[in-house]
């Protein structure tokens, strides 16, 4: 397919089309798959190598902290996977090895934090 404000250029190889990068994003982009499939958040364990003082803990105040024997675990819910790797980054560029990352699963009768209705 060849869009109209794209530029063909010839090549030892043969003719290369490059597409501008908004068009290919728009060519991608349905609305309606968004609301569809909402993106959920989803809740996070992270276990990071050494047990966190009051310093590293303070750093991490937006998460559910837990100390164990030569370990730290922090608690999350994230809203996206971008908010996973950022979060990973915060921990790795404290100079701490992530050492296990695991999703948590929402208990039987709830849908991603969504608790459905109890029955009488």
């Amino acid at each position: 397919m060849i869009f109209p404000s794209a530029r063909n250029h010839v090549t030892l190889r043969g003719v290369m089309t490059q597409v501008p990068p908004l068009v290919m994003l728009m060519a991608r982009t349905d609305p309606a798959d968004a609301r569809r499939d909402p993106v959920r958040p989803q809740t996070y364990e992270i276990t990071f190598a050494g047990e966190a003082g009051s310093a590293v803990r303070a750093e991490f105040d937006d998460c559910e902290v837990t100390v164990g024997t030569g370990i730290t675990t922090l608690r999350a819910e994230l809203p996206d996977q971008a908010a996973l790797s950022g979060l990973v980054l915060r921990i790795t560029g404290l100079g701490l090895e992530v050492v296990h990352v695991q999703l948590v699963m929402p208990p039987p009768g709830t849908s991603a934090g969504v608790v459905s209705p109890q029955s009488p």
